[in-house]
C-alpha cells in the first residue's frame, strides 16, 4: 500500500508541474529574466507549495500515526554544512542555465531534446558526486 501511495503523489505531483507548465523550461528561464519578458507564472507555482507545505505539516503534527505507515518521518537536521549549500548551489545553477528542475525534467523525458539530455547527464553525474563526497554526521 506504501508503494501504491508513492506512486500516486508521484503521479499526482507530475501532473501538477505540467498543469503549470513548469516541464516547459522557457516558462522558467522567462521566470528568471526580470528585466526582458518576465512570466510570474513560476511565483505562483512555488507559493502553492509553500501553502500545501504549511498546511501538510499542520496535520502532520496533529496526528499520531500517518494515515499509510507506521511513523512519520520528518527531517531532524538543522545545521547549514558545505554539502547542503553547494548542493542548493548547483541545484540553482543548473536550474537557471537549463530551465529544468529535476521533476519537470524527468516528466518531460518523453520529448528529449539534447540541452535536456544534457541536463538529465549533468543531474546523474551529480548524484555520483554527491556519493563520492564524504559527509559528516
Amino acid at each position: 500500500m506504501k508503494t501504491l501511495m508513492g506512486y500516486i503523489a508521484g503521479l499526482l505531483f507530475g501532473l501538477g508541474l505540467a498543469l503549470a507548465g513548469m516541464t516547459d523550461p522557457a516558462r522558467v528561464l522567462g521566470f528568471l529574466d526580470l528585466f526582458g519578458a518576465w512570466d510570474p507564472t513560476l511565483m505562483f507555482v512555488l507559493g502553492g507549495a509553500v501553502v500545501t507545505t504549511f498546511i501538510g505539516y499542520r496535520i502532520v503534527f496533529r496526528q499520531e500515526t500517518p494515515l499509510i505507515g507506521e511513523t512519520f518521518q520528518l527531517p531532524t537536521r538543522q545545521d547549514l554544512d558545505a554539502r547542503l549549500i553547494g548542493g542548493a548551489a548547483l541545484f540553482g545553477i543548473g536550474w537557471g542555465l537549463s530551465g529544468y528542475c529535476p521533476g519537470p525534467a524527468i516528466a518531460s523525458i518523453a520529448g528529449l531534446t539534447a540541452p535536456l539530455f544534457a541536463m538529465l547527464v549533468a543531474m546523474v553525474a551529480g548524484w555520483f558526486l554527491a556519493r563520492a563526497i564524504p559527509a559528516r554526521s
